[in-house]
């Protein structure tokens, strides 16, 4: 009877002692999306609309303003990267490269040209994993070894944008990047360009943009995609000529979270 009071009590200390470890773990992640706006508004995201808010996390610039703010994931190199870098560089456009600690080590030299040619590099992680399933102290590994990559070899020393991987998030990587000093970057459109093995040509990745564009876009492109990088330049020249500001993140987010009235509203 002693014996199997033991093996209870053991067992229930076990699973107490694992309940606690796992304390620091949300189970419930959300997966970002939205249904595509045909009408050039910005699209409806539901309950996350708040939840970004309560965190100072954005998808979209809600001024009103016909702004457009180009931001691409980099994981891995397929060859591409570079050609864009030449298109931002001949239009003066600025963009945001949310980057993986593969992509650093692989891709020193283009990480270094972002950095020179006046781009942002944000944290995108560097192993990629899902926020709502790891600990904060993993998240804060994956964040920090990200930033000093990046640090080591550009004159970028800091971050402080962060798109988490496969857009999972929630309620506490929201806040835990808060108290890490990060700010969610979402997006307001998108499109399947990623599939290496299913290009449609620069026009198709062209129209996908144009039909969804909106006031105070934030967009997102991986820079794997062939087609992306052909219509890039076509798709500046057309943005700018329907009136659209190319702008930065950091143009939108540090007036953002200033106090109108300093700028004299």
């Amino acid at each position: 009877m002693n014996r199997k009071r033991s093996i209870i009590l053991i067992t229930f200390m076990f699973l107490l002692s694992f309940s606690i470890n796992q304390a620091d773990i949300q189970a419930k992640g959300y997966g970002w999306g939205f249904k595509k706006n045909p009408n050039h508004e910005i699209p409806d995201v539901g309950k996350y609309r708040d939840i970004l808010k309560q965190y100072g996390a954005y998808y979209v610039d809600e001024s009103g303003e016909k702004n457009v703010y180009l931001t691409f994931d980099n994981g891995y190199e397929q060859g591409y990267t570079e050609e864009v870098l030449d298109v931002l560089k001949k239009e003066n456009v600025p963009a945001a490269f949310f980057v993986t600690g593969h992509y650093v080590s692989s891709q020193p030299e283009l990480i270094k040209r972002m950095v020179s040619e006046g781009h942002i590099i944000g944290n995108h992680s560097y192993h990629h994993p899902d926020f709502t399933i790891v600990t904060k102290d993993v998240m804060k590994r994956e964040l920090e070894s990200l930033e000093k990559a990046v640090a080591d070899i550009s004159d970028q020393k800091d971050m402080k944008y962060l798109r988490p991987p496969k857009g999972m998030f929630n309620e506490t990587t929201l806040q835990w990047s808060n108290e890490l000093g990060y700010i969610h970057v979402f997006w307001s459109l998108a499109f399947i360009d990623w599939n290496t093995h299913s290009q449609r040509g620069w026009q198709f990745a062209y129209d996908q943009i144009m039909k969804q564009i909106h006031p105070g876009a934030i967009i997102l492109l991986h820079a794997v995609s062939e087609d992306n990088a052909k219509a890039l330049e076509h798709l500046i020249k057309g943005l700018k000529a329907e009136g659209y500001t190319f702008k930065s993140l950091d143009d939108f987010v540090i007036k953002d979270k200033i106090p109108q009235e300093i700028y004299g509203y």
